[in-house]
């Protein structure tokens, strides 16, 4: 698994300011996709060492850290989920997938917040009424909550 670039972002996930990690080799290929370079295997290996590396370097500044994509290795998304929740348990931990459906191999218990769905031009992104994707956070059950309505403006 591979990661192309990083940045603190506010938007990614609601009331959390975010180290988005945007992950390579996406088999989504959603069409009208922002970041079609995402979709070659290209950038650097996303690991242990390169994910300790990002959280030292941003320590006390971010309240979250989010893999945005990981859909052709979902498996390696939650290894590092779970070693992020073992050695950083303040943050919190999102993924966003291009799936519609969540992968077996993603925890509920390691993460905080999960996206599914693909991008669907007509319906539009996580900020529109009408888009397909949702967010949802992960409660203590392990049951998901949809917060997507927090990304529409009153």
């Amino acid at each position: 698994m591979k990661y192309v670039n990083t940045g603190v972002v506010f938007q990614e996930i609601p009331d959390e300011v975010t180290l988005s990690i945007n992950i390579s080799n996406c088999p989504c290929h959603c069409l009208g996709c922002h970041s079609e370079y995402l979709w070659e295997d290209i950038g650097d290996p996303l690991n242990v060492m390169s994910l300790s590396m990002m959280l030292k370097e941003y320590g006390g500044d971010i309240t979250c850290i989010a893999f945005m994509g990981g859909d052709a290795t979902p498996e390696k998304v939650d290894a590092l989920a779970a070693w992020t929740k073992k050695n950083y348990p303040e943050l919190k931990v999102a993924w966003y997938s291009g799936r519609r459906e969540r992968s077996s191999a993603i925890h509920l218990k390691n993460f905080d917040f999960i996206k599914l769905g693909p991008y669907v031009e007509a319906k539009g992104a996580l900020n529109k009424p009408t888009t397909n994707q949702r967010l949802y956070k992960v409660e203590k059950d392990l049951s998901l909550t949809d917060i997507t309505k927090k990304f529409w403006k009153k």
